[in-house]
């Protein structure tokens, strides 16, 4: 187990180095300056954009809402609970700045994606699919780039939602539980399993219905709990904001040393949290039936506010407000800057102690509940993205999927067997594999997304209902999944308005 410990940790060192987050700040503010600052122009497309539903019923699919509930249950979850207390306690107070700040600019990234993922979209198995495999080996002009982007895209999947993050749940599950009720891990990681495995063996259907019931839910819980937390703490609010803006630039008398940590910290976290950029989300909001693929993009924009902005913020300001943390001085947890909790591991059991400091032990039990729902709808969501990987690799073979289904629910095991230390660096290794190559990918595909976004602006500023015809962009609809909406273009005499500039007829 030590030899795997080291290997981990020292690969992780590799994928996360310094260089990974100025990339992954680089293509968010390039995505925010191609497209003029949409993920906030167009927050009120965001919402609106929330509860459309789509026209097309040839195939099975997500509703807008249950494509963000599922991206949502899939945000949020152990990154937004022990990550969040993690980034705390290796970059202090000003870590959760940095968190913010890349929610903003990250939700320009999350657009992006899910706009390719929409766009290029096909079925399998009566069901709409697509995702970063899909845009990258058809929309990259270099098709042995492509191609190879696509298939290391894959790789990646396997190695992230297919086997390190599924364990990162499971252990971070059975830990918090465990210390909520003294449940054994084992007895945590068969029952995760097996719940799981229930609904997962129903497709993605069942996982949008589960998601869409159970994330707004627990989502509004938490932010409750964390508004009890600020209320009960209220005296010690305007110096708790007051530390985390004066440490985030290094303003702090007692975090003012460790200002690059919580730069790096905040961003790493911040991304691992969000899933801006990793690809993950484009595998689910693909199979969701929209009129056009900005649609979907706005309203996965939108996830990633939720997620960070609240989320990650309700975490991050309870902690600081019951005084439940501790913050490392090296960037590493060997040397402690501030020790207000001895002898506990960071992460999920800063926010158990604020937990029960506030509202007693019930607190506690009711967080350890909180998290295995959120980790149950993470595991979902994990679940399909493989099986969406599976579907580009090996086409329409229903017993490929059931395969996929019951070696996911072998590697959800896997995590009862990893300790604390461990379990970070793998889940880690897991999202940074996927975030070069799909942030990499989408780059390339700046043009192709930036004629998307033209098209779908200049419907809005006619007053028209934006309508997705890929040929007018120069995507081929090999499936006919946009069929519907051609025609109602047609019917519309979209090709026949100069104002829309096709200068075709159709």
């Amino acid at each position: 187990m030590e030899v795997f410990v080291t290997v981990m940790n020292k690969v992780n060192d590799i994928i996360w180095h310094p260089v990974m987050c100025v990339f992954l700040m680089f293509a968010a503010l390039w995505f925010t300056v191609r497209l003029k600052g949409m993920q906030v122009r167009r927050l009120k497309d965001m919402v609106n954009c929330l509860l459309e539903k789509g026209d097309n019923k040839e195939d099975t699919g997500l509703s807008s809402f249950q494509a963000f509930a599922t991206t949502v249950g899939g945000r949020v979850g152990t990154g937004n609970i022990a990550g969040t207390a993690t980034a705390v306690f290796m970059g202090g107070p000003g870590a959760l700045f940095w968190m913010w700040v890349t929610a903003i600019l990250g939700a320009s990234t999350g657009m992006v994606e899910c706009i390719l993922g929409q766009a290029y979209k096909t079925r399998n198995l009566g069901e709409l699919t697509g995702g970063p495999a899909f845009y990258l080996s058809n929309g990259i002009k270099n098709k042995t780039l492509g191609k190879t982007l696509a298939v290391l895209f894959c790789i990646a999947v396997f190695i992230g939602p297919g086997f390190l993050l599924p364990a990162m749940q499971t252990q971070t599950a059975a830990t918090a539980v465990n210390g909520a009720f003294g449940i054994s891990f084992l007895f945590v990681g068969i029952l995760m399993t097996v719940i799981v495995g229930i609904v997962t063996m129903g497709g993605i259907k069942r996982i949008g219905q589960v998601a869409e019931l159970l994330a707004p839910i627990m989502c509004g819980i938490y932010f409750i709990i964390t508004i009890i937390i600020l209320v009960v703490n209220i005296d010690q609010v305007p110096a708790v904001f007051g530390s985390i803006f004066a440490s985030a630039f290094g303003k702090d008398a007692v975090f003012g040393g460790i200002v690059g940590s919580a730069l790096a910290w905040g961003i790493k976290r911040g991304f691992f949290s969000n899933d801006a950029g990793n690809g993950m989300s484009p595998l689910i909001s693909s199979t969701s039936d929209t009129s056009h693929p900005v649609k979907q993009g706005l309203v996965q924009g939108f996830s990633v506010y939720i997620d960070t902005l609240l989320v990650c913020t309700c975490t991050g300001i309870s902690v600081l407000l019951a005084g439940t943390y501790n913050v490392a001085a090296d960037g590493a947890g060997k040397v402690l800057l501030v020790e207000k909790l001895p002898g506990v591991q960071y992460g999920i059991a800063f926010m158990q102690e604020a937990m029960s400091v506030t509202v007693g032990k019930a607190g506690a039990i009711l967080l350890a509940i909180m998290l295995f729902v959120f980790i149950f709808t993470t595991m979902l969501s994990y679940s399909y993205q493989l099986e969406s990987t599976c579907k580009f690799l090996f086409g329409e073979r229903k017993w490929v999927v059931t395969f996929v289904r019951i070696l996911f629910l072998v590697f959800c095991m896997f995590g009862i067997l990893i300790d604390g230390d461990t379990i970070w660096p793998m889940g880690d290794i897991g999202v940074g594999c996927m975030l070069w190559v799909n942030t990499f990918g989408i780059l390339l595909l700046t043009p192709k997304v930036i004629a998307i976004v033209k098209d779908y602006e200049k419907q809005k500023n006619l007053g028209l209902d934006p309508l997705f015809d890929p040929a007018t962009v120069g995507i081929e609809d090999e499936a006919n999944v946009w069929g519907t909406y051609v025609e109602k273009k047609k019917q519309r005499g979209d090709y026949e308005n100069p104002d829309l500039g096709y200068g075709k007829e159709k």
